[in-house]
């Protein structure tokens, strides 16, 4: 049976799938992949699996082989060869005095092309630097200007839950992030909470966004009258998570938490533009 693996060219690049060719392989194993630049090195990151989504087995490459120990030593010099092209390459900028932070370089599997990915607040003019690299590096190179998401993946860290960043551990991509999923869980509009170390919207507040929005439409809204086991009051807060209302009651203006199912038989005010009846439990029928 045909099987897919997914794999990481790098540690903070998006997922690509290829077709395992037979081959018994597991998660972490590493594989060698034929890319638009040549072979290169891979690690699997989802175990192999039947073909996902409207990709066909014709539509993916085969995998090359299961990479050999000297695979693994060449990568190793590579990663070394790199951190020293680093360096070299900073010093070349702060003599053309450029206005770029460096922050990552990049051999292919061959090592006759160099990636070379830097920060910076404007365009910047590197023609210059390119061809004294290549002439000194004896190399193809190539710069990549990275937006602020794509440099805290590439450099890591840890985000506001003390976990690492989400973009460089597991998210195959990003995602479209916006205030309107803050919004809908309740979290406060406050940037210093809901920005995280790029400075941009926190990629986990589409995690769950869906699922709040899908409760909230099922839920009832603040200030509704209904009808609950202690009596008749007024909805001032629900928990989507939990699937409760906060409903205060009338008599004794005391705040009970009530699930959604215990809700019913109370006095309606009158008609909304609401679909939600406070005298039935909620459905997913209207």
């Amino acid at each position: 049976m045909d099987k897919v693996i997914g794999v990481r060219l790098r540690k903070a690049t998006e997922i690509q799938y290829f077709d395992a060719a037979g081959l018994d392989l597991t998660v972490d194993d590493y594989v060698i992949v034929e890319t638009e630049h040549g072979q290169e090195l891979a690690q699997v990151v989802t175990a192999p699996g039947a073909v996902a989504g409207d990709t066909t087995m014709e539509q993916l490459k085969p995998v090359v082989r299961k990479a050999e120990p000297e695979d693994l030593q060449r990568s190793q010099e590579l990663d070394l060869k790199e951190k020293e092209v680093l360096l070299e390459c900073a010093k070349v900028v702060s003599r053309m005095n450029l206005p770029m932070r460096l922050l990552s370089a990049e051999y292919d599997f061959a090592g006759k092309r160099l990636t070379i990915y830097f920060r910076a607040a404007d365009r910047v003019d590197f023609r210059n630097l390119v061809r004294e690299l290549a002439g000194q590096l004896k190399v193809r190179v190539e710069l990549r200007q990275t937006r602020p998401r794509d440099e805290a993946r590439m450099l890591g860290g840890c985000g506001r839950c003390g976990r690492s960043l989400c973009c460089s551990a597991f998210l195959p991509g990003f995602v479209p992030v916006s205030i309107k999923m803050a919004k809908t869980q309740n979290l406060p509009l406050n940037p210093m909470k809901i920005s995280g170390v790029c400075g941009r919207l926190m990629c986990c507040l589409a995690f769950e966004s869906d699922y709040y929005q899908m409760m909230k439409d099922k839920l009832p809204r603040d200030g509704q009258r209904v009808a609950i086991p202690a009596g008749e009051g007024r909805i001032i807060g629900s928990n989507p998570l939990k699937e409760t209302v906060m409903v205060e009651l009338d008599e004794t203006r005391v705040t009970v938490e009530v699930p959604l199912a215990d809700i019913g038989g109370g006095k309606p005010e009158p008609p909304s533009d609401s679909s939600f009846s406070p005298l039935k439990p909620a459905t997913n029928e209207e």
